[in-house]
């Protein structure tokens, strides 16, 4: 049985670096899938003659199948240990990679892109649980913010890579680049990453809280998505299914004895504020992401490589900004660090909203390169400082909370940013190949965005009360002792 003090014993203060590496790379290439197909979007919408609304199913299938790993991975880990639960999903995710590649039809790809998210649902929280079992808490947000550069490479080089391969191959390339990452984390999993401890009683699965789960957001992306098709009175019927569905799910978490998710964790106001935050990060990583290649190919007739540069600048920025960010989480209070980023969004995407056919290449990079500094200085500090408000035995738990919500905000994100395109096409012009009906789903798409930043100021301050409350707490608790 490996744990983690054997490991440490057998590889010294490096191994803290080990495990990290061996969680970044899986990660890598689980984040490189969810955003590299962006920038094959239009070729694959071309491929399988579908509208818009159809093709997001690709990104917003794997962040909501995500969305239920995320919420599962808790018990795996209890159940199986980090490193039984990394090599089989992993696994998977290398087979539906596959799958994806070969797909004769839109209905396979969609499939494969699902098993695809809920494999790496398990796989993105476990990083982060790995890395607080390794690092004390005072380094813990260097771990995080070292970990997140390695992360936010994927999609950094990512769309630009795809942009490639959609040129000089095809769309399907673009599922077999990540099969590399892959097989370099499973070989470094064993040696690395922790056994399950045997004093441990392996936990029983919620099955009923999962089908429920499954059930609400399945309802809920799917009442966002048909209103054009099937009338916005069939679409509010879905809508409140899920909410009923969502209520379901609340009741049954309250009275389960081992819930899928613990709501203890949403007693605190502050950490409560950090999961609305994370789901502002996702919406922005996202949605901006998948928004901003088919506004380059759509609007300006650009290239899938053209399309792919343009994120790139911004996105080794975002990576670069991560380490730094991490260790100024670990000495100023998360929320201060948080604002500051979160400012540095609005001012990234408020330009937006004027953009059209004649905006030059480099100004939307300028404008990309603002929102993402603001983006890597943001995630580390929330990510951080909501795990800071919670109680170890509650920590497993809130990270997979944080980490669903920012899914959650970039399907949300995605979904609705999706929405804004077909609606504006189809009430303004009639007419989706018009390029004044394009700019126009577009301009309304980045001022969705917008106005949900603004929005996230309230829960951010939330966050900040909460921080001040678990700062005040410790000091009380201070004891000093006599001479």
């Amino acid at each position: 049985m490996r744990t983690t003090e054997s490991l440490f014993e057998r590889h010294g203060a490096r191994y803290r670096w080990l495990a990290t590496a061996t969680v970044m790379i899986g990660t890598m290439s689980m984040v490189l899938a969810s955003t590299i197909i962006n920038v094959a979007i239009p070729s694959i919408r071309q491929a399988f003659d579908i509208n818009q609304v159809q093709a997001q199913w690709l990104v917003t299938g794997f962040m909501g199948a995500m969305t239920l790993g995320m919420l599962t991975n808790a018990w795996c880990v209890k159940a199986f240990g980090p490193r039984a639960t990394y090599i089989v999903c992993m696994s998977v995710f290398l087979l539906a990679s596959l799958q994806g590649a070969l797909s004769p039809d839109y209905n396979w790809m969609v499939l494969s892109r699902v098993l695809q998210g809920f494999m790496a649902g398990f796989i993105q929280p476990l990083a982060l649980v790995v890395i607080s079992e390794v690092f004390p808490l005072e380094q813990r947000g260097r771990g995080i913010g070292i970990y997140g550069f390695g992360v936010i490479l994927g999609p950094a080089l990512g769309p630009a890579l795809g942009g490639l391969l959609v040129d000089l191959l095809s769309w399907r390339a673009v599922f077999f680049i990540t099969i590399p990452f892959g097989l370099v984390g499973l070989a470094m999993a064993w040696p690395f990453l922790r056994s399950r401890s045997g004093i441990e009683k392996r936990p029983r699965l919620d099955l009923p809280g999962l089908v429920l789960l499954a059930a609400t957001l399945a309802t809920l992306f799917w009442g966002l998505s048909i209103g054009q098709w099937e009338g916005w009175g069939q679409s509010l019927v879905w809508l409140a299914t899920s909410l009923g569905l969502l209520t379901g799910f609340v009741l049954r978490q309250l009275y389960c004895r081992e819930p899928l998710l613990d709501i203890r964790v949403f007693r605190s106001a502050g950490f409560a504020g950090s999961v609305l935050v994370a789901v502002t990060i996702g919406a922005s990583l996202f949605a901006i992401t998948y928004l901003v290649p088919l506004f380059v190919q759509d609007v300006q007739g650009r290239s899938p490589s053209a399309a792919g540069a343009l994120l790139m600048p911004a996105g080794l920025v975002m990576a670069a900004v991560f380490p730094f960010s991490g260790r100024l989480a670990d000495r100023f209070p998360a929320p201060k660090l948080a604002l500051v980023g979160l400012l540095l969004m609005i001012c990234g995407l408020a330009p937006m909203l004027g953009a059209n056919q004649e905006t030059p290449m480099f100004m939307l990079m300028l404008w990309l390169l603002i929102g993402r500094i603001g983006l890597g200085v943001m995630m580390p500090p929330v990510t951080a400082g909501s795990l800071r408000l919670l109680e170890p035995a509650l920590l497993t738990q809130g990270t997979g909370v944080v980490n669903c919500a920012r899914q959650i905000g970039g399907v949300l994100g995605v979904n609705l940013a999706a929405l804004m395109l077909e609606l504006s096409a189809s009430s303004d012009l009639l007419d989706y190949t018009d390029p004044q009906a394009i700019v126009a789903g577009f301009q309304n798409a980045f001022l969705m965005l917008l106005l949900l930043f603004l929005a996230a100021l309230y829960p951010l301050w939330l966050m900040h009360r909460g921080t001040q409350s678990v700062s005040k707490s410790m000091t009380a608790v201070e004891v000093v002792e006599p001479e």
